[in-house]
């Protein structure tokens, strides 16, 4: 299996070669991509040390499958580029999400949705990633009404510049370029990515939308406040589910109990319940306060945490990448 990683050298994009390694995918050939300046440069994977190369080398290399960590703008210009050498494209960026001929895909949830004629498939936004491990298995059994969520999102997924700023304000360093309109360090801003026309920002957007795609199912709606707070790995997610059916407690932590890549952490009386520090490395996404909303009926509250740079972007991708391996699609 010849593999390319576009965007090799990014935080996501280490992220992706790590947990390649650790999950044994069956590699024969790693072709390491990133941009112009990085040429030439060295990647580690598996003890080796691998070349990067230029886009366009790895396109002519012709890779059984690439996985893209580099941006909407690169992806929409190489992604068709790859596709037409036979390659099958598994996209992290938000460019060909809301595309109607491409899948948006969590395997533990869609998966099977996928053919050999998929070239270009889409990886959901991380927060939207562990938000439908949950909403899936529980739309299945009691039928989506309306979602209410809201993230508390680390600022690995604002990117390096972002850790630094992070860092550089708990150590005092005044020199350190700043990615956010204020300090994140002390504080909290509601307000990841751009603010759109309508004053909700593109994340928010992305979590109101992407929802029904991967679950195909229009019929509930959804609501979104995303919120960057001080902490460098894993985003957090307070949910209110309206269901249209009756729910009993006990059943749904059985539901989410028994969804693969799902762990339940609900223990209140011993203070177990998900954390992002908890969080941080791991692939699975915790589940945890899950109790009723006392202020009306059929409706759940629950908290939902996982690490955004794993099952939120590098582990969902190469998780796609080895469904397509297992059942003969690449």
């Amino acid at each position: 299996m010849k593999v390319a990683v576009v965007g090799s050298t990014g935080m996501v994009g280490q992220v992706m070669l790590k947990v390649l390694e650790e999950r044994n995918f069956p590699i024969t050939e790693l072709i390491p991509v990133a941009s112009e300046r990085s040429i030439g440069k060295k990647v580690k994977y598996k003890q080796e040390e691998f070349t990067i190369v230029s886009i366009k080398d790895a396109i002519a290399a012709k890779p059984d499958i690439a996985i893209f960590s580099a941006g909407g703008s690169t992806s929409l210009e190489f992604a068709p580029l790859f596709a037409e050498v036979g390659t099958t494209v598994i996209d992290n960026s938000s460019a060909w999400r809301m595309d109607p001929d491409k899948k948006l895909i969590v395997p533990e949830i869609n998966a099977d949705v996928l053919t050999k004629e998929d070239k270009i498939i889409a990886n959901p936004n991380c927060s939207t990633i562990q938000l439908v491990m949950v909403l899936g298995p529980l739309n299945k059994k009691y039928d989506l009404k309306r979602v209410i969520v809201s993230t508390y999102q680390s600022v690995t997924g604002t990117g390096k510049a972002a850790v630094d700023q992070l860092n550089g304000e708990i150590s005092g360093d005044e020199t350190i370029a700043k990615v956010y309109p204020y300090q994140i360090f002390k504080n909290a801003l509601p307000h990841c990515d751009v603010f759109s026309d309508d004053d909700y920002t593109k994340e928010e957007i992305k979590l109101m939308k992407e929802p029904k795609k991967i679950l195909g199912d229009d019929t509930f709606n959804l609501t979104a406040t995303a919120v960057r707070v001080p902490v460098q790995g894993g985003h957090s997610e307070s949910v209110n589910i309206e269901f249209e059916n009756e729910f009993e407690l006990d059943e749904v932590r059985k539901i989410l109990s028994e969804t693969p890549g799902v762990v339940v952490m609900d223990n209140v009386k011993n203070n177990e319940y998900p954390m992002p520090l908890y969080s941080e490395g791991k692939d699975d996404v915790f589940v945890g306060r899950i109790r009723r909303d006392l202020s009306q009926p059929k409706t759940l509250n629950l908290w939902i945490v996982a690490d955004n740079l794993r099952k939120g972007a590098a582990t969902n991708a190469v998780q796609i990448a080895e469904y397509l391996v297992a059942n003969n699609l690449v």
